[in-house]
């Protein structure tokens, strides 16, 4: 889709844009706590499994040979050494010591969960019972391991990659914020070393969710620049996703990778009941958070591939304000706002660009 559409469509739904919001709280997910025991266990019921998640993440950690601190020891006890160092770390160092840890639980991930699948990844259930990650997932497990050595971490959603390629929210990665407060670092378990630099993140900032461009340091992220030039912000001032948004995402990649959903996963193409239950799933996603403008995107392009055309015109129109508030649309959902306000015969409905 050629450039001028998409900006003129941004200056047109930004007028119906969502009024700004109080600030969420960053989710919080530190390993063994509430929301961390929530999240498994809703994958094992949608799985289908008995037991708890609890005691699969130690038994790996026996297994990975990735000790924390070079010590042999349980991972509680790994994990709540380091915390104490931490705590009594002051400034450069306490920085050092927050990125080996971080370092160390993208080793460890990638150790303990060799295989990546897109189809079943996002899933405890698929962890536990496959060895399998993917990107939402295995970025929760770190910034939950991050969390209960008392640092500050959290989910990004990214738009933009490494190389600048560009996606609709393709993709998960966990962030570190420095305990000195010098900015933030992506650590990424889709790549072969810690700490990534994608050149796009979505996070909160400025009074809503904000597509936005980081600034590096090195591997820091000092500041961001608004994608809709509207200002830039300060790395302190930047909110992770809070939990509503990243319980949202679970069902959107369960929407998306439905067996014979919107992607035909399982059988190579959508099937009746396929589509049913990715349409179950991102409408469970839009409850969640109604603000997750891919759930409310490919939900429209799951009722265009039904048939249901009126209805997926409406709902292209409502994610696409959405992608205006947050101050871009990506060329995917251009081509389908495009086809849905008439201003072409054809257009794909064609994937997020998940990896």
């Amino acid at each position: 889709m050629r450039r001028p559409l998409i900006l003129s469509a941004l200056a047109l739904l930004s007028l119906a844009s969502p009024s700004a919001g109080a600030t969420p709280a960053p989710a919080s997910l530190t390993y063994g706590g509430a929301n961390f025991r929530a999240l498994a266990a809703e994958s094992y019921r949608l799985a289908g499994l008995t037991g708890s998640f609890e005691p699969w993440l130690p038994n790996a950690y026996a297994r990975a040979g990735v000790p924390l601190g070079g010590e042999r020891r349980s991972l509680t006890a790994a994990l709540d050494a380091r915390k104490a160092a931490l705590a009594s770390a002051r400034g450069a160092e306490r920085d050092r010591l927050a990125q080996g840890t971080a370092a160390w639980a993208h080793r460890f991930i990638k150790k303990a969960v060799p295989r990546f699948s897109l189809e079943r990844g996002f899933e405890f259930a698929s962890i536990a019972g496959a060895g399998e990650r993917q990107c939402l997932l295995q970025s929760v497990v770190i910034a939950g391991l991050l969390q209960r050595v008392g640092l500050d971490a959290g989910l990004v959603m990214v738009w933009k990659s490494q190389s600048g390629q560009e996606s609709n929210l393709g993709h998960v990665t966990s962030v570190l914020r420095l305990p000195s407060g010098a900015g933030d670092v992506q650590v990424d378990a889709s790549e072969p070393e810690p700490f990534a630099r994608h050149q796009g993140v979505l996070a909160w900032a400025d009074g809503g969710y904000r597509f936005l461009t980081p600034r590096f340091g090195g591997d820091v992220m000092t500041a961001y620049a608004r994608a809709d030039g509207k200002g830039n912000v300060k790395a302190s001032a930047l909110t992770f996703l809070d939990l509503p948004y990243v319980r949202s995402q679970f069902n959107y990649y369960r929407g998306e990778r439905a067996p014979g959903g919107f992607l035909g996963t399982g059988t190579g193409k959508a099937t009746p009941e396929g589509l049913r239950d990715s349409e179950r799933f991102l409408r469970a996603a839009l409850r969640d958070n109604p603000q997750n403008a891919l759930a409310a995107g490919v939900l429209g392009s799951v009722q265009r591939k039904q048939g249901r055309e009126a209805e997926a015109r409406a709902q292209y129109l409502a994610a696409a304000r959405l992608y205006a508030a947050q101050g871009h649309i990506p060329a995917t959902m251009a081509v389908n706002l495009a086809w849905a306000t008439g201003k072409t015969g054809q257009a794909g409905v064609g994937a997020a660009g998940v990896r």
